[in-house]
């Protein structure tokens, strides 16, 4: 048991660092900006430019998941990351750092190759349980490390942050190498078989549903995260990227407080979760929009807003992961890439729409998006019923099992 909980310790660990390489430029956009001359109407694409090279590496990398070591790609992945924020952190131009970020976001794909191990590794009773825990890192590394992004770019500047995260993924590199097991997988698929299992999850009601529900939660998820700092560095707050960072910190405290989601889903609830986080999505989206007058109004809204994102992710991660248990690589591969190409929408949308029509437009813009989202589920919420994998839960001996449906 200990030694489990260690192993989860550590996947979270690697995906919270990881995602940070993509993220950790959006409480610090407006000091890249002015280092580099960037306008504010094209700030968007330094965020985007890591969530379009994590596009291409789910489509590229993460199914290689299926077909070789686990852990030899996890501590790979993490060592080409680490190049990639090295270069951005040394970028004099512009176009390097787009290219550093865009390659350091290529390889972060290293998060859904260790959620996918993680899943492989765990019990299906406990699958949910250990989604939960792992995707955690991924909250971290989105929300907690904002804060620390914030103070680190106070003190030292913008790329410091990026030669610590370069570190901390060497690091952890040679820590995956030492300490995970050896992928236990005797009948690791073939190129062929990767290629046509994703042919076949698009063509997959379930999969389908899943994948737009997740492109419209990180769409509302990136309109926040990525133009947040830009009504907060103005009148009449004026925080600076310390302060703003600090608003990490209530995200972070919602998101982990979905970490029951996981608990939930082991128990067959994983449809209603999602329908009652998407419905607290955009309800959110009504107390982020007063961050003209009020701040409290807005760390309730990011609480509420990041609770409901973790708890929708995890249900879907554990579900495709429940259906496609021989390809979890390739189910989560495919999931993310609906995940990444909504981040990015919504971090190109939310600096243009601000640059035009200010904070009121980008929070219309969110609460779009999550509107979308739980039009997708209420209308498809039959996907869930038809494949909905119930976990048989520990009972007394001898008391008899329900039949699955």
């Amino acid at each position: 048991m200990a030694r489990t909980a260690g192993r989860n310790v550590l996947f979270a660990a690697v995906c919270a660092v990881a995602v940070a390489s993509i993220y950790a430029a959006q409480p610090v956009l407006t000091r890249i900006g002015s280092d580099l001359d960037i306008p504010d109407a094209r700030l968007g694409w330094v965020v985007s430019a890591g969530q379009l090279g994590y596009l291409a590496g789910l489509a590229v990398l993460v199914p290689l998941g299926d077909m070789a070591d686990r852990r030899t790609l996890i501590a790979g992945h993490l060592l080409l990351t680490a190049a990639g924020t090295a270069l951005a952190a040394t970028a004099a131009r512009t176009w390097l750092l787009l290219g550093g970020l865009a390659l350091a976001g290529l390889f972060a794909v290293v998060v859904q190759t260790t959620v996918a191990y993680a899943a492989a590794l765990s019990t299906p009773a406990e699958r949910g349980r250990t989604l939960g825990v792992v995707t955690s890192g991924v909250v971290i590394g989105i929300l907690g490390a904002r804060v620390a992004v914030g103070a680190l770019a106070q003190l030292l500047g913008w790329r410091s942050v990026y030669l610590a995260l370069a570190v901390l993924l060497v690091a952890l590199a040679c820590l995956a190498l030492r300490t995970l097991p050896p992928d236990p997988r005797t009948d690791r698929a073939t190129h062929r078989q990767v290629l046509s299992s994703l042919r076949g999850l698009f063509r997959e009601r379930l999969f389908v549903s899943r994948g737009l529900i997740a492109f419209f939660l990180f769409a509302s998820f990136g309109t926040l995260w990525s133009g947040l700092a830009l009504p907060l560095a103005v009148a009449p707050w004026h925080l600076d990227t310390a302060q703003t960072g600090l608003f990490g910190l209530a995200g972070l405290a919602g998101a982990l407080g979905a970490a029951r989601a996981g608990r939930w889903a082991d128990t067959g609830h994983a449809s209603a979760v999602t329908g009652g986080a998407l419905a607290l999505l955009a309800v959110s989206w009504s107390a982020i929009g007063q961050a003209s007058w009020s701040l409290w109004l807005v760390v309730l809204g990011v609480v509420v807003l990041d609770f409901a994102v973790q708890a929708v992710h995890v249900s879907n991660q554990h579900l495709l992961t429940a259906a496609h248990p021989d390809r979890t690589s390739s189910a989560i591969g495919g999931y993310m890439l609906f995940y990444s190409l909504g981040s990015a929408l919504g971090a190109t949308t939310t600096t243009t729409v601000y640059a035009h029509t200010g904070w009121p437009g980008s929070t219309t813009l969110g609460a779009g998006f999550a509107l979308c989202g739980f039009v997708v589920w209420a209308v498809d919420r039959g996907a869930d019923g038809g494949l909905r994998v119930r976990r048989q839960r520990t009972r007394p001996r001898g008391r008899p099992q329900p039949c699955c449906r």
